[in-house]
């Protein structure tokens, strides 16, 4: 699959909307009780990037990064403003926000994660496009520093020890994080006339799996 790493402008995505999306297959029973699954694990996340265009150029600027993803053919990095970073949106990333894994004195790769929990249920979100400059990782409540201790793949959100963290040994960490997405058009319409009258052109972006 093609992905393009460079984010969609981050002041054009602000004022978007959007959100996750789960697919639940209900079968209603005889006798009125319902059986429920899903076929995905993960949540799939689907935005309008057009209620984020404020001026003639933010559509200039919207034309050339879709020309230059070829429409739907590349994938690109989408910063929801709604939920992009571990720790809560009033407060600075810290290395202890996620509980990523437990070592066991072998593993050295361990893959970032968010999770959501409410009550008794937690889901575990993978993290694939963390953002450069703010991931800060640690262990056992001591932040190690990065290309000393530890390093990671932006593009995967792969973290990897120089030396495999101990059995028992909770690895945790913080940072910010791109939405992997594509355009889910292979067009745009735009009308100067209409968009000056407070009209603005519907530009659907869905997150896909990398």
């Amino acid at each position: 699959m093609g992905f393009h790493n460079v984010r969609f402008p981050a002041n054009l995505s602000f004022g978007s909307v959007g959100g996750p999306e789960r697919r639940t297959e209900v079968v209603t029973l005889a006798n009125g009780f319902e059986e429920r699954n899903t076929p995905w694990a993960h949540s799939r996340r689907r935005y309008d990037a057009g209620l984020g265009m404020r001026s003639l150029d933010d559509i200039e600027a919207l034309i050339a990064f879709f020309e230059a993803r070829q429409g739907q053919l590349y994938g690109f990095r989408w910063k929801d403003w709604s939920d992009f970073k571990t720790s809560k949106s009033s407060e600075a990333v810290h290395f202890e926000d996620q509980n990523i894994a437990i070592g066991d004195g072998e593993t050295t790769v361990f893959q970032l994660n968010k999770s959501y929990s409410s009550g008794s249920a937690t889901y575990v979100r993978p993290v694939t496009k963390p953002v450069v400059g703010t991931i800060k990782v640690g262990t056992q409540g001591v932040e190690m520093q990065e290309s000393i201790g530890w390093d990671v793949d932006t593009t995967t959100g792969l973290v990897t020890f120089q030396t495999p963290p101990e059995e028992g040994i909770a690895v945790s960490a913080g940072f910010e994080f791109d939405v992997p997405v594509r355009f889910d058009t292979d067009r745009i319409a735009t009308s100067v006339s209409s968009f000056q009258a407070g009209e603005v052109p519907n530009v659907p972006i869905v997150e896909v799996r990398v």
